[in-house]
């Protein structure tokens, strides 16, 4: 999983709430049996509007959403975490997420960041008003970043670490190989054992 310190990107300002897993990738994209490929679906039926954000220049290259409360909320399916990272987002910026949702965001290095409604808005205005102008997230600091705007977030210290180091549930397993090792030799005979490929 790649790191995520400090991102400065273009960002898309999505003005909607209660944005569910189905709206982000359509239940009928989920037929791949790898993490790759569900961008092109993503916000699949959104996206037959030729004024939906993502088809408009400049925000058909952003690496930021700015969406409404509630983002992710519906299905647990992964998929749209998928559908977004394959799409190129880093981080999405809302009010509030489905706690599934932000979970399978945790563990596959998109960063879901909450603040205020307010702050949202002013964002939006500024993406609106100024559609190149960048947005910061700077998870070192916790703290979004843009012009007139300087918000810090909250973010659970273990998500944080994971996050910054670039590790999912198998990086954390991996960083104690030694451990799971030196166990290995000590454990019963009669109990199932691991092997190296």
């Amino acid at each position: 999983m790649e790191k995520f310190t400090v991102h400065t990107g273009q960002a898309a300002p999505l003005r909607a709430g209660d944005v569910d897993t189905d709206q982000i990738i359509p239940v009928r994209f989920l037929t791949r049996l790898t993490k790759s490929g569900y961008g092109r679906d993503l916000f699949a039926d959104w996206r037959e509007d030729p004024e939906f954000v993502l088809n408009v220049e400049p925000y058909s290259s952003a690496t930021i959403l700015v969406a409404g409360p509630n983002f992710g909320t519906g299905s647990s399916r992964e998929g749209a975490v998928y559908a977004l990272t394959d799409y190129g987002f880093r981080a999405v910026i809302a009010p509030r997420f489905g706690d599934i949702f932000a979970g399978n965001a945790h563990q596959n290095g998109l960063l879901p960041v909450v603040v205020p409604i307010q702050v949202v808005e002013r964002l939006w205005h500024l993406l609106e008003s100024d559609p190149a102008a960048p947005i910061t997230v700077d998870l070192v600091e916790q703290r979004v970043r843009a012009e007139g705007v300087d918000e810090p977030f909250p973010v659970d210290p273990d998500v944080r670490h994971r996050l910054l180091e670039g590790l999912d549930d198998i990086g954390l397993t991996l960083q104690h190989t030694d451990d799971i090792a030196t166990y290995e030799t000590t454990r019963r005979p009669a109990l199932p054992t691991t092997t190296r490929h």
